[in-house]
């Protein structure tokens, strides 16, 4: 009992489907819904159940076609963020439930009606005695769908820090123990565009045991917003080597020298592959001259989505492109003379200075001519 109140409170406490004067957002007859398949139940931002919040819901047609419906007017706005080019902007009647061109609406902003994850409520209608007529009941103002919009934009920041304080107390937590303890741990994040995406499949293919729908928006949440986001710093902060990697260049096994390991990623198709490297020498050389070590089709320059070398002083993985790197020092790596890479200016220049270094290069001031230089002081 206690577990199941926490949940209803988190998710929809910015959300409430009825207020004290009885007003329901939920739908009361079949609602409209027009994504394509099983993700059309959600709201694509947020993953909320948009048949639970119908009479805030929108609708919006992207650039090449696809259909995108919302919880609300926030979600839309989050999205065009996103997406500039929208067209077909439609609302759901707050009164009649009919699906109406949103720039011909009459909204009811402000009123006693709680918003859907924003603070000040906004509802549509048709016709405008029916704005009236609920303004009579619930206050607010009356305004037309472009400055709604605008409203919905200008809060947006407000909202997102109030929405995510809430989540961030109780519902990831939440959602954390329901993953951990109900669902399959093989759940690949990089499969999904969005929430609602995410949310299809975990029903569908019943990764999670008889999550009903507050429980599933939990995980879903979870996932979508904080355990994405750690895989991804995990994978692109850490240089992780397999024991069949081999430097292209050399044709050293790379995990021997976890102290020297440098990987260079490029995006082929919609995945992500990498080269692994026994030192940043040995990546250079690759870079500037890929077709010298191999024939590799599908790599090219501007395929690269980043290039990963460890800071000598600290080992923390850093953005090659970013570093600092001292040439022909008495240090050697795996490969003899090295460039020996480092986060801060600082470091380098006392690494320098104590171990006798000739230069200090940017990453783009690497050729091939201070490459072959390295140890000749």
């Amino acid at each position: 009992m206690k577990f199941n109140k926490i949940i209803l409170m988190s998710i929809f406490v910015l959300s409430t489907l009825a207020n004290a004067n009885g007003f329901l957002k939920e739908a009361t007859n079949k609602p409209l819904l027009v994504q394509d398949g099983a993700k059309k139940e959600w709201c694509s931002v947020c993953g909320m159940k948009l048949s639970m919040f119908y009479k805030t819901s929108h609708l919006a047609q992207l650039e090449d076609g696809t259909k995108k419906q919302y919880c609300s007017i926030r979600c839309l706005a989050m999205d065009i963020e996103k997406h500039k080019n929208m067209t077909n902007f439609q609302v759901v009647d707050a009164k009649t439930e009919k699906v109406i061109d949103a720039n011909k609406a009459f909204y009811l902003v402000g009123s006693s009606i709680p918003g859907t994850m924003t603070k000040v409520s906004k509802l549509a209608f048709e016709l405008k005695k029916d704005a009236f007529e609920f303004q009579s009941k619930y206050k607010g103002k009356i305004v037309d769908f472009s400055t709604a919009l605008e409203m919905a934009k200008s809060s947006l920041i407000k909202d997102i820090m109030m929405v995510t304080k809430k989540k961030q107390k109780k519902v990831y937590p939440m959602g954390k123990k329901l993953f951990m303890k109900a669902c399959n741990q093989n759940v690949d994040m990089t499969n999904f565009v969005n929430i609602n995406e995410l949310k299809a499949y975990l029903r569908e293919k019943r990764i999670c045991k008889n999550l009903e729908e507050k429980k599933l928006q939990a995980v879903s949440l979870y996932l979508w917003e904080v355990k994405r986001f750690e895989d991804d710093k995990k994978d692109s902060l850490q240089i992780n080597v397999g024991k069949e990697e081999k430097c292209p260049v050399c044709g050293m096994y790379v995990y021997k020298y976890p102290k020297w390991a440098t990987q260079l990623y490029f995006i082929h198709g919609d995945h992500e592959h990498h080269f692994s490297f026994d030192g940043a020498k040995d990546m250079m050389k690759f870079y500037l001259n890929p077709k010298k070590w191999g024939n590799y089709e599908l790599y090219s320059k501007d395929k690269i989505s980043k290039i990963l070398v460890l800071d000598y002083y600290s080992q923390k993985t850093i953005d090659a492109t970013k570093a600092y790197f001292v040439t022909s020092s008495d240090i050697t790596g795996p490969m003899g003379h090295e460039l020996i890479p480092f986060e801060h200016k600082s470091d380098a220049i006392t690494f320098k200075k104590d171990h006798f270094g000739k230069e200090i290069l940017r990453f783009e001031e690497i050729n091939s001519s201070k490459i072959e230089n390295l140890g000749r002081n």
